[in-house]
């Protein structure tokens, strides 16, 4: 039988099962953290950091942090508020991001975030990485310029076999995530779907199929990021 906690988050008395993530049991309380790596139903990461809380007073990332009885959580302050801001900034600063010419825009979380924190012109200088692009997948094409690294694909995307389709290339600052040519070889269209669905931006994206929802009626365009739930 599941044990349930009692917490605070912003000082409203909550309810989880215990050892439940961070940020699905605020989800659960009607209360909105924001993320870019995290992803139900795969192992969390806290790569993006962007859902860095207040737990009794210490950062930490919401989607790696299980609740326990007692602790108390802040999810909104200046501080976090503005360190999310500058993470989202510095995301498409180092990397090279065409909103309008995206297949993603609309369904984009990056962008919609970007939208939430009002980003307009990033504090920080536009890189203009060179980065390549892959299209010799049959089925998948893979962004280089678009990838956050969250690493959802690789966390996620397996095989019949177990296998994960995606895997990390090079190293240090050159680092990039490759689709892996044997682990790949078969997928299915679902599958490919699947991938391109998970990806949180447009590094992901699967041939001879686009469009499929118009501009404007897409997820983000529909309501922003974060409206179901409360801030």
């Amino acid at each position: 039988m599941a044990s349930f906690v009692k917490f605070t988050i912003n000082g409203k008395t909550c309810l989880a099962e215990e050892g439940a993530q961070l940020v699905e049991a605020a989800k659960e309380n009607g209360i909105y953290i924001p993320t870019l790596c995290n992803y139900p139903g795969i192992p969390p990461k806290g790569s993006c950091r962007i859902c860095t809380v207040l737990v009794n007073g210490i950062g930490q990332t919401a989607c790696t942090t299980k609740v326990v009885e007692g602790m108390t959580v802040q999810t909104s302050t200046p501080e976090l508020e503005e360190f999310r801001k500058s993470v989202i900034e510095i995301l498409f600063a180092e990397g090279n991001h065409l909103c309008p010419s995206c297949e993603k825009s609309g369904s984009c979380e990056l962008q919609a975030l970007a939208y939430r924190y009002r980003v307009t012109v990033p504090h920080f200088p536009y890189l203009f990485p060179k980065r390549d692009v892959e299209a010799w997948h049959p089925k998948l094409v893979k962004d280089h310029n678009r990838c956050i690294q969250c690493k959802r694909c690789i966390r996620g995307i397996r095989n019949g076999k177990g296998q994960a389709l995606f895997a990390f290339g090079k190293r240090g600052d050159k680092v990039v995530i490759n689709i892996d040519p044997e682990t790949s070889r078969d997928i299915s269209d679902a599958l490919a779907q699947e991938a391109m669905d998970m990806c949180p931006v447009g590094a992901i994206l699967r041939k001879e199929k686009g469009f499929d929802v118009p501009i404007g009626k897409r997820k983000f365009d529909r309501q922003p990021i974060g409206s179901d739930i409360q801030a």
